[in-house]
């Protein structure tokens, strides 16, 4: 079987579309190959990347990409995880499937370390949730 090519879709790529993107490889495994990009780049936080290694996860070499970077990839599926990227992506001339959840932006937290740690746990676990059913729904 070939394996499916998913697209995780921010503004940044900086935060949620990397943890998904981790998440969705992790739970997917040889089922697809997996595409982060945000609409700018803002390089890979290291909230991210420190909560992602807490569950076990290294993101710790990935890279913040532009959508531009993907324009001639044809996609399954396109994941946007926020309202700003689903409003201002660009038109996928593709069959993509269009999937949208607007996760909270952790990298916008704000308070004590351990309160903006908490935020990032947070969103998180929003992300693992919902990758899991993802690959279990449609892979």
């Amino acid at each position: 079987m070939t394996p499916k090519k998913i697209l995780v879709l921010c503004t940044g790529n900086s935060c949620r579309s990397q943890i998904a993107e981790g998440y969705l490889r992790y739970f997917a495994k040889d089922k697809a190959i997996i595409y982060s990009a945000g609409i700018e780049t803002h390089g890979v936080h290291p909230g991210a990347v420190a909560t992602m290694q807490e569950d076990g996860i290294d993101i710790s070499k990935h890279t913040s990409n532009n959508i531009e970077e993907y324009k001639d990839i044809d996609f399954d599926f396109v994941i946007t995880v926020c309202d700003n990227a689903k409003e201002n992506c660009p038109i996928f001339p593709s069959k993509a499937k269009k999937f949208h959840y607007n996760f909270p932006d952790p990298a916008k937290a704000t308070g004590t370390a351990q309160e903006i740690l908490q935020q990032f746990r947070s969103v998180r676990q929003l992300i693992k949730d919902y990758c899991q059913k993802f690959v279990a729904d449609n892979l």
